[in-house]
């Protein structure tokens, strides 16, 4: 299969109060049409920042600086005007944002932000554009649709403005949905609604949908694909089987070791000791090094090239070396593999 989209090498930087910050390093990644890719790590890792390069909304201190990001046959990183990436954003690659209050505009009512969307895209003329809502608020499970068109996002749940959210996000019937923790503020039992209702959208609209999480639960629900994503780079990529019960990163095993299923009564609860690297130094060797307990003396000197595990499965670790010892995961992954968990 063709992919969808392509990153290549991508590199991007931030400039603060004079300092230089690297929260993305040389990122490659293939998305193909119609799966769910999961990018998965801990607050602070790059996920949402990668993402908003699909989209054209870095902050005015952010710069791509090397690298493409190939979609339709254009590279998205040579794009530099508003009106160039209004032909992408929305329309083509649209993204669900983790807080609904601050995504939505409490001064107009529901219906009319879903409405500007359609028209300032040209989806439909402006006399049908109030029923197509009414319609697209009605596939989100917005209940009382007519009604609930002239209300304002103070008068909805979290969950319902959730909903619309993600209304707004297909109004234009986008190639792909980025979900950035939509769940993150909601009980379990909306989370779940959530998710189903994602899952439903996406197989009736044929999208390809990218999740970016922290909670590996929504990963193993959800996912075809896992990215696993440690200082702006991705340390290991493979299908989620692949993943959860064949992982051979130390950071992934650590991320695998910390689901609460796997805590014990009158015992702590596993964590990751120390923490992430500063990303304003340069970081020599593996970025995980310093955190992780199977740390070899290479993996302080040199940067691990990505093994090849299978077709579709590669990690950036020292441990697949033919000449590293051999360590067997931790029991929390050989738990995951006896279906222990």
């Amino acid at each position: 299969m063709e992919p969808i989209l392509q990153v290549n090498d991508l590199e991007m930087q931030f400039t603060l109060r004079g300092k230089t910050l690297k929260p993305i390093r040389k990122v490659s990644l293939d998305l193909f049409k119609g799966e769910t890719l999961a990018i998965a790590g801990e607050s602070g890792s790059g996920k949402t920042v990668l993402t908003k390069t699909f989209i054209g909304m870095l902050d005015n201190n952010g710069k791509i600086t090397g690298g493409q990001i190939i979609f339709d046959g254009k590279d998205l990183t040579k794009l530099k005007t508003e009106k160039e990436w209004l032909t992408i954003r929305g329309k083509r690659i649209a993204m669900v944002f983790q807080d609904p209050m601050t995504s939505l505009n409490p001064l107009k009512t529901i219906g009319e932000q879903i409405r500007e969307s359609m028209v300032q895209h040209n989806v439909v003329p402006k006399v049908q554009a109030r029923q197509k809502v009414i319609e697209l608020l009605m596939d989100v499970g917005i209940p009382d649709a007519v009604d609930r068109y002239s209300n304002y996002p103070h008068q909805f749940s979290g969950g319902m403005r959730q909903r619309v959210v993600i209304a707004i996000a297909i109004a234009c019937q986008p190639d792909i949905l980025i979900c950035d923790e939509p769940t993150t503020a909601l009980d379990v039992t909306i989370q779940a609604q959530i998710i189903d209702l994602i899952k439903v959208l996406q197989r009736r609209l044929g999208l390809t949908v990218i999740y970016i999480t922290h909670d590996l639960g929504v990963v193993a629900e959800v996912a075809d694909r896992v990215a696993i994503m440690y200082a702006g780079e991705f340390v290991e990529v493979g299908t989620a089987e692949e993943v959860f019960f064949d992982p051979k990163h130390p950071y992934t095993w650590a991320l695998l070791s910390s689901l609460p299923q796997f805590g014990e009564k009158g015992k702590d609860l596993f964590t990751i000791e120390g923490v992430p690297p500063n990303l304003y130094k340069r970081i020599v060797g593996d970025a995980f090094a310093p955190r992780n307990r199977y740390a070899m003396e290479v993996d302080f000197v040199e940067a691990p090239p990505y093994f090849q595990v299978s077709e579709t499965h590669k990690a950036k670790t020292w441990l697949l070396d033919a000449r590293a010892p051999k360590v067997s995961p931790p029991e929390a992954i050989e738990k995951l593999r006896a279906g222990v968990w």
